[in-house]
């Protein structure tokens, strides 16, 4: 498996790439969709729509959160298809990768005119000083 900059900056190729042919103003789904495509030719294994149980006091709770996409195992993928971004999308996807344990996110956002303005990385475990936009990889 590749390690996981490597592996942000492949699905990072993927969501350009579909952002350069549908552009902003589509459903998430049909980014997801076309994501998915891009990532099967690049051949990375993923897991779409993958249920995130919440555990409270031992016990598991069936809330209907999904994970959007998982990519190799290791990067849990939250799209967005909205105006802005807000720190509850950002709180949303730290939330998801504390509950599931995985270690790296990327919340894309495609409906903005230049999708490198749509695009943050997390990390679990760190400060928001940890949070890096695209402009600072």
């Amino acid at each position: 498996m590749l390690i996981e900059n490597q592996l942000t900056g492949r699905v990072i190729g993927a969501a350009i790439e579909v952002h350069r042919i549908l552009g902003p103003g589509l459903l998430e789904s049909s980014y997801e969709e076309a994501l998915c495509y891009e990532l099967a030719a690049f051949g990375l294994t993923f897991l779409r729509q993958q249920p995130l149980p919440v555990v409270y006091k031992s016990i598991k709770l069936d809330c209907a959160y999904r994970l959007d996409v998982v990519v190799e195992k290791k990067i849990v993928l939250e799209l967005k298809s909205i105006e802005s971004l807000l720190p509850i999308h950002e709180a949303q996807l730290l939330t998801y990768l504390k509950l599931s344990g995985y270690r790296v996110g990327l919340l894309i956002n495609f409906n903005v005119p230049f999708l490198k303005d749509g695009l943050k990385r997390f990390v679990n475990g760190f400060d928001e000083t940890s949070v890096l936009s695209a402009a600072q990889w």
